[in-house]
C-alpha cells in the first residue's frame, strides 16, 4: 500500500506577533508548539527516555495490554490520529481492528511523513493518509475516497490535551466531534498523583527538559535576530495543585534587557517566563469535561498503577 500525502496548506504562524502577545502578557507565556523546532522534537524524543519521564512507556504498554479490548469497543471505521508528530502510538490498535485504512493529521508534513515510513514497515496492508493541516482550526476532514462514507474512530493520545487550556481544551474536543461525524474518540489522559513523581518527569536530573525549555531561547533567536543568553535564565517545573497542572517555566537569573525583533523585552530577577503547562485530569474531571465538550465518557482503561487513562468517548446525543 502506498501513502499519500495531503497538503492542506496551513496559514504560517505570525511568529512576531504570537511572541509579542506573550511577552506583553502577564504572566508571559508563549503557545507550546513553539518548542518543537526539529532540535526541540529531538529533545522531547530524549525526554520520553528518562527514567522520570514514565508516560510514553506506560500508555505504550497500556494500549499493548488492551488493544484488543479498545478495538472491539470502538468498532470498525478509518482510525483518524490527531497530531501524530513522530512518535506514532496506534500501531497495536490497527493490528486489533484489522485495519485497511490510517489517517494521520499533523501540522508538519516532515512529522507526517516520518510517522507514516515507520508504521508501513510493520502495516505494509494499510492504507495510509496523512493530512498536512493545524486540526485545531480545521472546519471538516478534505473529501477523500479514503474517507467517504466510511465510519471514522478518533485518537489523540499521549496526554496532549493537558497542554490546552481547560476552555481551549473544551473548544478542541468539541471541533473533534464535528470532524469524526459522530464517530467516537479515545483520549489519552494524565492523571493528578504524587507531585514528587510529577515534577521529577518534568525535571529530570539529566537536565534534558531544562535543555528542551532553554531551547525555545535559541529558536528565537534565530527565528527573531535575538540576543537573549539562555543560560540567564534558569528551568523550573512545579505542581499547581489548585489548577491540576504543572506549570514549566524559564526564570530570569538577573535583571536584564534582551532584543527580539528589533524591540527590547525587560526582565527583573525571578520573573517568570512560562514555556507549557500539563494539566492532568482525574477520571471525574475528564467526565465532566466531556460532557461540557458534547461527549459522554462510556468507557476507561488504565494502566496498573492508575496514573495514566485511555477514555472512550462518544457524542453525547
Amino acid at each position: 500500500m502506498t501513502i499519500e500525502l495531503l497538503d492542506l496548506h496551513p496559514a504560517p504562524a505570525d511568529l512576531r506577533r504570537l511572541v509579542e502577545d506573550g511577552l506583553r502578557s502577564r504572566p508571559r507565556q508563549l503557545p507550546a508548539w513553539l518548542l518543537y523546532d526539529d532540535e526541540g522534537s529531538r529533545l522531547f524524543a530524549a525526554i520520553c527516555e528518562q527514567p522520570e519521564y514514565s508516560l510514553t512507556r506506560t500508555e505504550l504498554a497500556m494500549l499493548d495490554q488492551h488493544a484488543k479490548a479498545l478495538a472491539a469497543a470502538v468498532g470498525q471505521g478509518v482510525m483518524v490520529e490527531f497530531g501524530i508528530g513522530h512518535a506514532p502510538k496506534v500501531s497495536p490498535l490497527l493490528n486489533a481492528m484489522h485495519a485497511s485504512t490510517f489517517v494521520a493529521l499533523d501540522i508538519s508534513s516532515s512529522a507526517l511523513q516520518e510517522a507514516l515510513e515507520a508504521l508501513r514497515a510493520d502495516h505494509p496492508t494499510v492504507s495510509m493518509l496523512g493530512i498536512c493541516c493545524d486540526h485545531s482550526q480545521l472546519e471538516a476532514l478534505p473529501a477523500h475516497p479514503l474517507l467517504d462514507g466510511q465510519p471514522l474512530v478518533g485518537f489523540f493520545p499521549g496526554s496532549s490535551l493537558g497542554n490546552f487550556s481547560p476552555d481551549q481544551a473544551i473548544e478542541l474536543l468539541r471541533r473533534f466531534r464535528h470532524l469524526l461525524r459522530g464517530g467516537p474518540l479515545l483520549l489519552g489522559l494524565d492523571q493528578p498523583r504524587d507531585p514528587t513523581l510529577l515534577e521529577a518527569a518534568y525535571d529530570d536530573a539529566a537536565g534534558v527538559s531544562a535543555a528542551f525549555a532553554r531551547n525555545l531561547l535559541t529558536r528565537l533567536n534565530r527565528d527573531l535576530q535575538g540576543n537573549i543568553d539562555p543560560t540567564s535564565f534558569a528551568y523550573r517545573a512545579r505542581w499547581q495543585p489548585q489548577a491540576s497542572r504543572i506549570e514549566m517555566a524559564l526564570v530570569s537569573r538577573c535583571d536584564q534587557t534582551v532584543q527580539l525583533a528589533g524591540r527590547p523585552w525587560s526582565f527583573t530577577t525571578g520573573d517568570l517566563w512560562i514555556t507549557e503547562h500539563s494539566v492532568k485530569y482525574s477520571p471525574a474531571a475528564a467526565a465532566e469535561l466531556a460532557l461540557r465538550a458534547g461527549w459522554t465518557i462510556q468507557e476507561r482503561w488504565h494502566d496498573a498503577e492508575d496514573h495514566l487513562s485511555m477514555h472512550l468517548l462518544q457524542p453525547a446525543d
